[in-house]
């Protein structure tokens, strides 16, 4: 009935609390952060993938796979594929490039947020350009 619906991939590496990683983090299915990474935190292939990070978790560098749930804190662009979640306590320095969001209150940005849609498409029409 819901074929349409991708199933979740499996979370299989933890980035524990008090943990911290310096360097580029590449993973593939799922990853979930609670600790901190410095570095890029980027999902490998084509494949469906998530990543969480978690309310204490910390971020310093680029942010890159399909499903992302963020509530947590992020200094550097963030890239969602597919779906884009920014829980209550998320905190995101840098620019946010998104397929569907879905933002809570309380969640922050301090960048550009652009849909990736927009690059398929005009910038911008107004009406009155169309003879009115």
């Amino acid at each position: 009935m819901f074929s349409s619906k991708k199933k979740q991939p499996p979370i299989r590496t933890l980035i524990g609390e008090g943990t911290v990683i310096v360097g580029e983090l590449r993973f593939t299915e799922g990853l979930r952060i609670d600790g901190e990474v410095q570095g890029d935190v980027v999902a490998l292939g084509e494949s469906h993938s998530i990543l969480v990070i978690s309310e204490k978790a910390r971020v310093l560098g680029k942010v890159k796979a399909a499903h992302v749930i963020i509530n947590g804190s992020v200094t550097g662009p963030v890239h969602s594929d597919e779906l884009l979640e920014l829980q209550p306590r998320a905190c995101i320095v840098g620019d946010v490039r998104y397929e569907v969001l879905e933002m809570h209150q309380g969640a922050t940005i301090n960048g550009e947020l652009r849909p990736l849609k927009a690059d398929d498409k005009p910038a911008l029409k107004l009406a009155t350009a169309n003879g009115g």
